[in-house]
């Protein structure tokens, strides 16, 4: 494997170089320390060549390039992975993020979207046609590798993980090959990218189905922490008989400095509920009744769009980042305690969330065979710490651990691991269950029997 200190002939680059319509970077160039740059501020790497490319022809020519060179090959699409697999030392980085283009045809009901498009690029083509399809909770999250992972987000209970309305996908193998995968042309290839991440090859374009959404509203709601317990309850009781229409948590925080929270909240720990819905905010109101009877000390409760719910978590690039999740088969009492009495332990001086989602609805009703065996659970919790001081690495990461650990005795033997870094190979194994492993280790022998694309939550290929 190459080292950080990698270096590829000159002659060699030039060559890249004329191949691109896009750019190319090594280090010293001007643009590399920004090309470089990644989400989560914990990774600092230093790939031997960054190809931004600008058509999928790029992307063939860059991983061709990257072979022929014996270099590591790494994709980028978003890079809002927490693991920061997208940036590799001494790795061709192939770059997604000028291919962006988005195309909503609302008569068809589908959107096609290119390798390097976030939540925003997507949710901005969609919303002047009052359509939408499951996207993440953030607008900076990338399509590709959301979607490929499987796709929670707030619509889900209404219209699926965003995998399940994958219609078709254009990939570039790791022999630089263009190749289509959908229902009826590689179905075996279709099928693993339903979960199977960007194990198989570099996804160029994905065809999305979309759905009417004519409204969105929100209901956000803070109370003092000393009601978390009382809080959680009645939010979880509630969460479990809403219509599919509703998403959302019960979240610890600490209160963030904007203007609906008022100045000697910002900073103080709070108990909050974030209720969505695809309908309009009377309605939101009448359903969440019993979390407003509870008299919280800060209230938003508006219609919106939904391109704007979904910036309205966005959170800064740069900062630390360290994220788990556990997917609960119930969310009984002594679960919701121990949940708040973590809560309440929240570090000072973080940004640290605690999340507990709740799930059902269209994912546990969807398509049972799928290598996503986490998507039965009526509840995941997901620990979110986000820190800017190195000296906090440690207490940030041991407290998202200890959440997981207060809720094992309720989670599966599984989870969605776009919301989990590196947690070890059985981890992958487990969360697409031993019988999905073994047919997508299949797959991944068929389109990259080398494993040049390993830098993910890695499927080894079969034997």
């Amino acid at each position: 494997m190459a080292s950080p200190t990698t270096t590829v002939p000159d002659g060699a680059l030039a060559g890249l170089r004329e191949d691109l319509a896009g750019e190319v970077f090594v280090p010293g160039d001007p643009g590399y320390e920004e090309a470089r740059a990644i989400h989560n501020g914990m990774i600092d790497r230093r790939p031997a060549v960054i190809a931004q490319c600008a058509t999928p022809a790029d992307v063939s020519n860059a991983v061709l390039f990257g072979r022929g060179a014996g270099l590591p090959i790494a994709v980028r699409g978003g890079g809002h992975s927490v693991a920061g697999t997208c940036v590799v030392d001494g790795a061709l980085v192939v770059d997604l993020r000028r291919m962006h283009a988005v195309v909503a045809d609302p008569e068809n009901m589908t959107v096609r979207v290119e390798g390097g498009a976030t939540m925003g690029h997507l949710d901005h083509a969609c919303q002047p046609f009052h359509v939408a399809t499951t996207g993440g909770r953030v607008s900076t999250t990338g399509v590709g590798g959301f979607v490929l992972g499987g796709g929670s987000g707030w619509l889900e209970r209404k219209f699926g993980l965003a995998s399940d309305n994958l219609l078709a996908a254009d990939l570039i193998t790791a022999e630089g090959k263009h190749v289509r995968a959908d229902a009826e042309e590689n179905p075996d290839l279709f099928w693993a990218l339903h979960g199977g991440g960007g194990n198989f090859g570099v996804a160029t374009s994905l065809t999305l189905r979309l759905h009417p959404l004519p409204r969105m509203s929100m209901a956000m709601l803070f109370f003092p922490p000393e009601s978390a317990p009382e809080v959680v309850r009645v939010f979880r009781d509630l969460a479990a008989d809403a219509p599919d229409e509703v998403g959302g948590g019960a979240i610890y925080l600490p209160a963030p400095p904007e203007p609906f929270v008022p100045k000697e909240l910002v900073g103080a720990l709070v108990c909050g509920t974030l209720l969505t819905y695809a309908g309009p905010v009377g309605e939101l109101r009448e359903l969440a009744a019993p979390l407003f009877a509870r008299e919280p000390v800060v209230e938003v409760v508006t219609d919106i769009a939904y391109a704007d719910l979904q910036s309205m978590l966005d959170d800064p690039p740069g900062l630390r980042n360290y994220w788990s999740a556990e997917y609960l088969t119930a969310f009984p009492d002594e679960a919701v305690d121990l949940f708040c009495e973590r809560g309440a332990l929240i570090p000072e001086g973080t940004a640290i969330q605690q999340v507990a989602f709740v799930m059902g609805g269209a994912v546990a009703a969807g398509p049972d065979t799928y290598p996503q065996p986490w998507r039965t659970a009526p509840w995941v919790v997901h620990p979110f710490a986000t820190w800017e001081d190195p000296a906090d690495d440690e207490r940030a990461r041991q407290w998202v651990r200890d959440v997981r650990a207060d809720v094992r005795p309720w989670a599966l033997d599984a989870t969605y691991l776009n919301f989990v870094g590196d947690e070890g190979r059985q981890r992958v194994v487990s969360s697409f269950g031993e019988e999905n492993y073994r047919r997508l280790a299949a797959v991944k022998a068929a389109y990259d029997p080398d494993n040049v694309f390993r830098f993910n939550h890695n499927i080894v290929p079969a034997a």
